[in-house]
């Protein structure tokens, strides 16, 4: 079934919407859950309450031609609120060292005067990572929006740690240089 079928079952409030969802997208969103939290049990949770969620939020939103990246950025949510819930010591410091390499490229949300339109940031965002090539592109949504570990990514592309490690560091200081260039301040 095609994303903007489902979409319109969900306009229609029919059931079906959930269940075409999981069918389509289940093992995708648990799988984003289970990376973020590391916990089986856990992840089925943030999968069933993205459908929950979905169902909330559709309408108004209208995700007929990128439904994916909506669920996904809603179980993504959903799994770092469980970890924040549950004080999953590992998982929040692991959390917290990626908020501090990000840091360094984007500006604080806290800084009144680093306030942005988040419209404009992330079409900013989003045209530095089209620019990307496709590995490190990936290598580093691998990192920022999926939060796996270096060595995961590392054997996800068959390249070493330190390979890996330098070309998140470059790439973050490239974002940075981006940033400023397209007029954010950093």
């Amino acid at each position: 079934m095609e994303d903007f079928e489902i979409v319109e079952l969900f306009f229609k409030r029919n059931e079906d919407a959930i269940k075409k969802t999981s069918e389509k997208f289940g093992k995708r969103l648990f799988s984003v859950a289970f990376g973020i939290t590391k916990n089986f049990e856990t992840a089925e949770e943030c999968e069933n309450d993205t459908y929950l969620e979905a169902w909330n939020r559709i309408p108004p939103h209208e995700p007929k031609s990128y439904l994916y990246a909506f669920l996904a950025r809603i179980t993504r949510n959903l799994s770092l609120n469980r970890c924040r819930e549950k004080e999953t010591l590992k998982r929040k410091a692991f959390i917290c060292e990626l908020s501090a390499e990000m840091e360094e490229c984007i500006p604080s949300p806290d800084d009144m005067n680093c306030r942005i339109d988040d419209i404009a940031f992330g079409e900013a965002i989003s045209a530095f990572l089209r620019n990307l090539e496709k590995e490190k592109r990936n290598i580093f949504i691998r990192r920022y929006w999926f939060l796996d570990s270096v060595s995961e990514i590392s054997k996800r592309f068959s390249l070493s740690e330190s390979n890996v490690k330098t070309t998140l560091f470059r790439l973050r200081k490239n974002l940075r240089e981006y940033l400023e260039k397209e007029g954010f301040e950093i």
